[in-house]
């Protein structure tokens, strides 16, 4: 995610009991501080299969579907690569063996209308409109054929870098302060959003096929479809919507998912601060942090410009200003906030806000293990300190043939329109509860969220502050899910929380500056899980009471991040390090494991600890100032593919891991780094 500019401290106001304090006390319980060894996971539970994570039909090819029934409840894949060491360069580091390709950076062109990039910044907006957008981020590789060297790739653009956008600057009114360029602001616009980029495998390197029929851009002005509780609904209502049936774009993408049915699910993260409502805040825009003063790029002061198209910058200011939410743009911001579906094989289709699963911070959309005749789970988290973790269950049951649906939209309708969202609480013995939002659950003060909330559509709308009612466990900035897929196990990437002053069980460590990630089972009945930790990050030369895992030189990490897994049940973790402990040593990275072969004798799943920790490699390293983040594989796992997001002084040519020359000042560019063996074969094993 990119570095929030908020404190969110200043939303949750609940007194719900921190994650810290329900592991303080789990920990205690089973006595692993003391003994520096690390948490053994519950065991896994198996035999439960966990559920998985307006519409067109498309002419265009089948997805290639990567959900296959695995039989094992083990993965037999083994790590057959030396981890590397550490890196403080302008490139990337991969193992011996292995070459790294820049693929599709920022500013790549998808089609004719397109003017090559331009490293003098003076590509237009509409040229920004037709290109690969900035800030990579999330990312899904969804294959056009058997072989899987043809295929899509949809990409998340979170932000903006305004210095790297625009060299000579932003132009300002010199008395006012005030924005003046139409064409700037609508380049950051389109900046913003996912890509669908169609490449091929040609001759051992990957190519962007120019001019696809595929390729396209959502951005932050695209018109999009809303489904689920809040469509139609007067919370929605806009001068532009006035039935409450659409809204513009989507922002801060940053984590991903897909779906079985061959969809990619995009997720809008730090939102908020797009938007002001300068006169009095509702309780969803104090829960969730709009501000009263400015939008984050001052996109609404050009809002009355003669070149003002259909309000395209009025809308970002949500203050009252009419005779009702028809006639202004009061509802904006309600239509952000929400997993957005977006079908890459139709070009001709919209993207969907499914506000089913809840409008929050979202930070990844992870379905977990399919069961045919079983209801479909996805689990979200909130990323911010002191957030929560959720999942939706679908209200229809999983069937097998949806996967090769042909109306992928609708079939998205079937599964992510009607459900129940629940809210997760972490108990010290290891356990948990997921608490249901609906208008007849329980509050902490013994009454019903109806009492607070006048409908479904009115709840949804301000998930967080539900959540604060039924209790639920704050946590250390909830990130990315991923579901093994051998034992169904889930995964969460608890990025850090340097404010945290209390302990729980699930975030145990004070100023958690280097964040850790917890595993969970899901138990016979939707609301029952048991959990525990699976690794800490930390610096290697911490001692015992920190480096819980016993992390070494070689796969010492914080502030975990991405997290996904591979069909071979390899889960590759990528890091947004913010603590200066261990990015002294090394850039931000990515690193492998096998979780389900870490096992004690009782054949019961292990968590990282110091016996095992060499099992955790670190396969990749990004260049200086950048994030590493994204993930997608080819289905034969002959290409890994990784973003770099904010890099500094790179890429310096298309062989990513070449060094930008001492003096050479370059105009970054976020780009996807494509991993692969000099022999072709597949990665990592």
């Amino acid at each position: 995610m990119s570095k929030a500019t908020f404190d969110p401290t200043l939303y949750n106001k609940s007194n719900n009991i921190p994650f810290n304090q329900v592991l303080d006390k789990h920990l205690s319980r089973r006595n692993f501080v003391k003994s520096g060894l690390g948490l053994s996971a519950m065991t896994a539970f198996a035999s439960v299969g966990l559920t998985a994570c307006g519409s067109d039909s498309a002419s265009s090819p089948k997805p290639i579907t990567p959900v296959t029934p695995l039989l094992p409840t083990k993965s037999s894949a083994k790590l057959n690569f030396t981890s590397v060491a550490g890196s403080r360069l302008d490139a990337v580091v991969v193992p011996e063996g292995y070459m790294a390709q820049v693929l599709a950076p920022w500013g790549t062109p998808l089609n004719a209308k397109a003017a090559p990039w331009k490293s003098d910044g003076s590509n237009t907006a509409d040229d920004q409109a037709n290109s690969v957008g900035m800030h990579h981020d999330g990312m899904h590789f969804f294959p056009l054929n058997e072989a899987g060297d043809d295929g899509l790739l949809c990409i998340n653009h979170e932000y903006i870098d305004e210095d790297a956008l625009h060299p000579n600057g932003q132009t300002f009114d010199p008395a006012s302060g005030l924005r003046t360029i139409v064409d700037e602001v609508r380049k950051e616009i389109n900046a913003h959003g996912v890509s669908v980029v169609r490449i091929k495998l040609m001759n051992n390197q990957w190519e962007v096929v120019n001019n696809d029929n595929h390729n396209r851009r959502f951005t932050g002005a695209t018109v999009m479809d809303v489904s689920g509780p809040l469509a139609y609904s007067s919370l929605l209502e806009t001068r532009y919507s006035p039935d409450g049936s659409q809204t513009r774009g989507t922002l801060n993408n940053c984590g991903n998912g897909y779906t079985p049915w061959g969809t990619y699910l995009t997720c809008e993260e730090n939102w908020p601060g797009y938007f002001a409502n300068r006169s009095s805040l509702t309780a969803d825009q104090s829960r969730i942090g709009i501000s009263k003063t400015s939008t984050r790029y001052g996109w609404d002061d050009l809002a009355g410009h003669d070149e003002e198209r259909l309000d395209e910058f009025a809308r970002f200011d949500v203050t009252p200003k009419g005779l009702s939410a028809q006639y202004d743009y009061r509802n904006e911001a309600n239509g952000h906030g929400y997993i957005v579906e977006i079908d890459p094989y139709n070009a001709t289709s919209r993207a969907v806000k499914r506000t089913a699963l809840g409008r929050f911070r979202h930070e990844g959309c992870t379905f977990g293990k399919l069961t045919v005749g079983k209801p479909v789970i996805f689990y979200s988290g909130h990323d911010s300190q002191f957030e929560y973790l959720y999942k939706f269950v679908s209200a229809a049951v999983w069937d097998e043939q949806d996967a090769n649906s042909t109306n992928r939209l609708q079939t998205g309708d079937k599964y992510m329109d009607e459900g129940i969202l629940y809210v997760a609480k972490f108990n010290e013995n290891g356990g948990g509860t997921w608490l249901p939002l609906t208008l007849d659950s329980q509050t902490t003060d013994g009454k019903t969220l109806s009492n607070t909330f006048a409908s479904l559509a009115d709840m949804i709308l301000n998930t967080a502050g539900a959540a604060d009612l039924v209790g639920a466990t704050p946590m250390d900035r909830p990130e990315w899910c991923a579901v093994d897929p051998f034992t169904g196990s889930v995964y969460l990437t608890l990025t850090n929380n340097s404010k945290r002053t209390e302990a729980n069980p699930a975030n145990p460590r004070l100023n958690n500056n280097f964040g850790h990630i917890i595993r969970w089972d899901e138990g016979e009945k939707d609301t029952e899980f048991t959990w525990d930790i699976f690794v800490f990050g930390a610096p290697s030369d911490a001692n015992a009471d920190t480096n819980l895992s016993g992390l070494t030189d070689l796969n010492q990490f914080a502030s975990p991040d991405g997290l996904a897994f591979d069909q071979r049940g390899i889960l590759w973790v990528q890091t947004d390090n913010g603590a200066k402990e261990v990015a002294e040593d090394t850039n931000d990275q990515m690193l492998a494991i096998v979780p389900s072969t870490l096992t004690d004798s009782q054949e019961k799943q292990l968590g990282v600890t110091a016996d095992n920790q060499m099992e955790l490699k670190r396969f990749f390293v990004g260049p200086n100032d950048c994030e590493v983040t994204g993930f997608a594989i080819s289905p034969d796992y002959t290409s890994i593919f990784a973003n770099i997001q904010h890099p500094g002084n790179w890429p310096y040519s298309s062989n990513a891991a070449e060094p930008t020359p001492t003096g050479t000042k370059l105009r970054p560019r976020a780009a996807t780094v494509v991993i692969r063996k000099l022999d072709g074969k597949e990665v990592a094993v």
